[in-house]
């Protein structure tokens, strides 16, 4: 596949490696022509000096053979209107911007571009270490109805199957971080202490499968 990096700074850079790496071709968009520094001497990809929302930028740096765009530079504002033209006014399917300003972040969600808040991100991740409590939604869908959330447990659930865990809450444990690894349970999974659960569900559902969390797990036979 061929796709198109908007903005070379350490984000854009380290993801036009990552994917020449895994084989696709790869144009990076960056004003500042200096900033093509940070992609090394190995790097095969295109250069492309310019505004990254400009057409003909685009279009030099292969937007119409494009199957994927990825706005990252520093400015929302340029994030979006790029992703905006990148599918709107060239048909790319795959399009992903960056945003800082987390309620910029759920308007464009809603209008069908995937974004990336990352000062949310980082400052809720943070506060989840901190203040392991509730649910974190992590995803969810555009209309809002199902989420992927990581949930906060009783201590009592440490050493339970995941599928009673599942059986209790109603939800389904989609992925469990154990160790720092993403892992994918089976039913007969047996929670360690330690594991960050992450469960998709209903936003509906979202207090009862707190509370069923939280509460921790009825004694067999109750």
């Amino acid at each position: 596949m061929h796709i198109v990096i908007m903005g070379c700074g350490r984000v854009g850079s380290a993801l036009a490696r990552t994917l020449e790496k895994q084989g696709h071709s790869v144009a990076v968009v960056d004003q500042d022509p200096t900033a093509f520094r940070r992609l090394g001497a190995g790097f095969n990809g295109r250069r492309v000096t310019g505004v990254g929302f400009d057409q003909d930028t685009l279009r030099e740096a292969g937007i119409e053979e494009a199957g994927a765009f990825a706005a990252v530079s520093s400015g929302d504002n340029s994030n979006i209107i790029a992703a905006r033209v990148a599918r709107e006014n060239f048909g790319v399917e795959n399009v992903a911007a960056r945003i800082y300003d987390p309620r910029r972040a759920e308007v464009y969600q809603r209008l069908g571009i995937p974004t990336v808040a990352t000062v949310r991100w980082t400052a809720d991740q943070m506060l989840r270490r901190l203040l392991p409590s509730g649910a974190e939604p992590l995803w969810q869908d555009p209309s809002g109805t199902v989420q992927l959330a990581e949930v906060a447990y009783h201590p009592g659930w440490v050493g339970q199957r995941i599928g009673r865990l599942e059986e209790a809450s109603g939800a389904r444990v989609s992925f469990v971080t154990r160790l720092g690894e993403g892992v994918l349970p089976s039913p007969q999974m047996v929670v360690q202490e330690g594991d960050l659960v992450h469960v998709m569900l209903r936003r509906a559902d979202l207090t009862a499968v707190e509370a069923a969390f939280a509460q921790g797990p009825k004694e067999e036979g109750h």
